[in-house]
């Protein structure tokens, strides 16, 4: 979330960040940045879709075009994401189909994997399976550990939200069939492979 914030993305104004916790360090840092914040605890909600309903309410009240998830890890309900098709991203740390859930940079190691990275997708109702927008790749060192690997990749992360988030704002992906492309306009690739160790 701080990385979106600083990179002053062109065509995007964030309206607010909200957590399901109040500890949680990116409503300082919002505050700290003037953006209003929110907090709807999960645990005042006596099931799932309640909270989410909470949650919808109150992300609706600022009329965004776009929600991005951060952080946030919680499972959404079908109803949800429903809601928000199309207007909601995720960013993963792994090069989806792969790895999806937890423990991404450590089942990359343990499978050989020579490349590992993240991916930027739209929500859709199953875990990490939502329309890949687009990809960012770092090798897999020999020495890596969980640490190490997950280091590079989040810088990658760093980078690769913002620029996508820029597309969204600037209408340059198109969601169709299952897939998200660039529209002609684009003039970049949207799989990004960063071969720095």
């Amino acid at each position: 979330m701080e990385a979106i914030v600083r990179a002053g993305i062109p065509g995007a104004r964030i309206c607010a960040v909200l957590s399901n916790r109040a500890d949680a360090a990116g409503l300082v840092f919002a505050r700290e940045h003037g953006i209003e914040t929110g907090v709807i605890d999960h645990r005042q909600y006596p099931t799932r879709e309640a909270f989410d309903d909470a949650l919808r309410q109150e992300i609706d009240r600022y009329a965004t075009d776009l929600v991005v998830l951060a952080g946030f890890m919680r499972i959404l309900t079908p109803g949800f994401t429903r809601h928000y098709e199309g207007r909601m991203l995720n960013i993963h740390p792994s090069l989806l189909p792969a790895f999806t859930g937890l423990h991404t940079h450590q089942r990359a190691i343990d499978a050989g994997c020579k490349l590992a990275g993240c991916t930027v997708h739209f929500v859709t109702a199953e875990l990490d399976h939502g329309p890949i927008v687009a990809q960012a790749a770092v090798p897999v060192l020999a020495n890596d550990d969980e640490a190490s690997l997950a280091a590079r990749v989040l810088a990658e992360e760093h980078r690769l939200y913002p620029q996508v988030i820029g597309w969204f704002a600037a209408d340059r992906l198109v969601w169709h069939d299952g897939r998200v492309n660039l529209n002609q306009d684009a003039g970049a690739s949207a799989a990004l492979i960063s071969p720095r160790a």
